[in-house]
């Protein structure tokens, strides 16, 4: 009978960690995509214009925008939820003014 017990705390104890792990895995990748679109509203501000999508757009050019501004400018400065902000800024800054002026030539087209 102790033995079904202690077998019983373990698997329990698994199934909890595993839980508490997948959680936070969940809460770090809400605040991962947070951080992107705030980065990427940011620089839709900066640049004239307006990035498609709404908040989708912002969230997409502050996640591509910090890989183009890693690539660009090297991990400088700090990094907030897994985003730096410095390179990611300045490459959302890039590819947003690439979209504005995409969208400027379609739509005058």
């Amino acid at each position: 009978m102790p033995i079904v017990f202690v077998v019983g705390a373990l698997i329990a104890l698994v199934v909890v960690s595993w839980l508490i792990v997948l959680s936070f895995g969940i809460i770090g990748l809400a605040l991962h995509l947070m951080m992107a679109g705030l980065i990427g509203a940011l620089a839709d501000a900066v640049v004239p214009g307006k990035i498609p999508w709404g908040w989708l757009g912002a969230i997409l050019a502050g996640l591509f925008g910090s890989w183009l501004g890693v690539r660009i400018l090297g991990q400088i400065g700090p990094s907030l939820f897994g985003i730096p902000i410095i390179p990611g800024f300045v490459g959302a800054v890039i590819l947003a003014f690439v979209v504005s002026l995409l969208t400027r030539t379609r739509s005058a087209a």
